[in-house]
């Protein structure tokens, strides 16, 4: 299970494909530049368990300098394109990095966050600004041959700060292993969603992110080919499945109600017959989305319910969530507990919080209190989240415990209202948030993107209020709806529910960390 032994086999089969420029990697070109960028690392100094740090957009030498880390046994810590150099300064000390490369394509941040982080080497692709040097010019004079001390690394990445700062999700890595150990998520993909060296993968999120980084490097090491979009556009997503014969990939809500929001006639368009079984997570999906995706794409709609710190995997068919509409999924990997403030097991069909009973090790890097913070007295773990379970085991998600609105001293769970205002026509993303309330302490505040931004207004805000009125209770209706062109979503579709609620706290200044 590694691109090494299919760059043998198989030299000329397509590792990767860009999708925007068409741009085609091979395994036998992976294999030799991975091992020139491995044999780079050596010349800096960077050991076995010593850090990079990765800040690109999806770029066609993402996969490249992945792959280089891994099979020198280095922790690699990939960093969203999206944030501000003092974001970029932070992760990069706080992950003890020794290089950082980035891409052309973030050349602004990355320049301003050069002065900040003395003593870190310098590398950029695609073209390389200073006191950036070019990547592909440092590596091209080593061989392309293996390195003499290969050994198995691994990625150490953040929280996307959803919440507050962003925390390294840390497990061992002595970078000593076989590098081509069995990959956890390409036996996954075996597993779940018949996955061959044939599967032809779509990634339409970014790689910095732990699911679409850890996807992908699974379809690498069982010898697929990854189709990586540059950006996702719900129309290219479409062409992309018809034009590579696409069968299996990952998605997120968003992107499946971007996709349905497209007018018939363009969905129509494109065969996505080519597609096997595609699957999603990241974010709970509100149910007629799934059953408008389900009617469309078939029941191959699969769901998992996991995180970084991989501490616990659900999962579930679209057969299984036909009769369990709502749920993720059982879990596979370790027992679904759901547990009160005390750490108490609950009985079935008892809200509280997702526990998982898992042997699984992980620390928040450089944050013994929040590690402490994820487990319980049984030495369970959480990622926070709430929800309940049901006598055959099935999970159902309420939503983060960080969000919940307290108005009148009852809560109320955002996920459930955002799920069933998102269904409107006229709103292409919505963001339920607590605001101050005098008397009642929060009030439940909709913050509307419109499909139209010419329909934003009391007209629509009135329409909005009546179609939440036919359908929530009263303490669950929106007591003001504001509208805002667009939300702070993260592009693998988390969204920054943060730096909306600040704003009605008169908190000033937020940032995505």
């Amino acid at each position: 299970m590694h691109p090494t032994h299919h760059a043998r086999t198989n030299p000329d089969k397509p590792a990767y494909i860009m999708s925007g420029t068409g741009e085609t990697v091979t395994y036998g070109e992976l294999d030799a530049r991975s091992n020139q960028g491995a044999h780079l690392f050596r010349s800096l100094g960077i050991g076995p368990g010593e850090a990079i740090a990765i800040f690109m957009e999806n770029s066609p030498r993402y996969f490249e300098v992945l792959w280089a880390a891994q099979r020198s046994g280095l922790r690699f810590t990939c960093i969203s394109s999206k944030l501000t150099a003092s974001e970029v300064e932070y992760i990069v000390k706080d992950c003890g990095a020794k290089a950082l490369i980035t891409s052309s394509g973030v050349a602004d941040v990355a320049v301003q966050t050069a002065p900040l982080i003395p003593g870190v080497k310098l590398f950029m692709c695609d073209g390389a600004t200073a006191p950036y040097a070019s990547f592909e010019d440092a590596r091209a004079g080593f061989p392309t041959t293996p390195i003499a001390d290969e050994g198995a690394g691994g990625a150490m990445l953040y929280s996307s700060g959803t919440t507050g700062r962003p925390k390294g999700v840390k497990r061992e890595v002595t970078g000593t292993g076989p590098i081509d150990a069995p990959n956890g998520l390409a036996v996954l993909g075996q597993a779940l969603y018949g996955w061959t060296p044939d599967s032809i993968y779509l990634s339409p999120a970014p790689l910095y992110h732990a699911a679409p980084l850890g996807w992908t490097m699974g379809v690498h090491a069982l010898g697929g080919t990854v189709v990586v979009m540059e950006r996702f556009d719900p129309e290219q997503a479409l062409a992309d499945i018809e034009r590579f014969k696409v069968t299996t990939a990952q998605w997120v809500p968003t992107h499946f109600v971007r996709m349905l929001k497209l007018p018939e006639e363009t969905r129509a368009k494109y065969d996505t017959s080519s597609l096997k079984a595609v699957f999603h997570a990241a974010a709970p999906c509100p149910i007629p989305v799934k059953e408008q995706m389900i009617a469309w794409w078939g029941p191959i709609i699969n769901e998992y319910y996991a995180g970084t710190e991989g501490n616990g995997f659900c999962a579930i068919s679209s057969a299984e969530w036909l009769q369990k509409k709502g749920s993720v999924g059982k879990g596979l990997t370790a027992a679904v507990k759901i547990c009160d403030e005390e750490g108490n097991a609950l009985p079935p069909r008892s809200e509280g919080v997702v526990y998982f009973d898992s042997p699984a090790e992980f620390e928040y890097h450089n944050d013994p209190a929040k590690t402490a913070e994820s487990r319980n007295k049984h030495g369970w773990s959480t990622l926070g989240d709430v929800g309940w379970v049901d006598e055959d085991g099935y999970l159902f998600l309420t939503d983060r415990k960080s969000f919940m609105i307290i108005s009148g001293g009852v809560n109320i769970y955002p996920q459930e209202i955002e799920n069933l205002l998102i269904t409107h026509p006229k709103v292409a993303d919505v963001a339920v948030v607590g605001g101050p309330h005098e008397e009642m302490g929060e009030q439940v505040i909709a913050v509307i993107q419109p499909a139209d931004w010419a329909d934003a207004g009391p007209e629509l805000a009135a329409e909005i209020d009546a179609f939440a009125r036919a359908n929530l209770s009263h303490v669950k209706i929106p007591r003001k709806i504001d509208f805002m062109q667009e939300l702070p979503r993260h592009a693998t579709g988390k969204l920054y529910k943060r730096l909306i609620r600040d704003a009605y706290w008169g908190k000033e200044g937020s940032k995505i960390v």
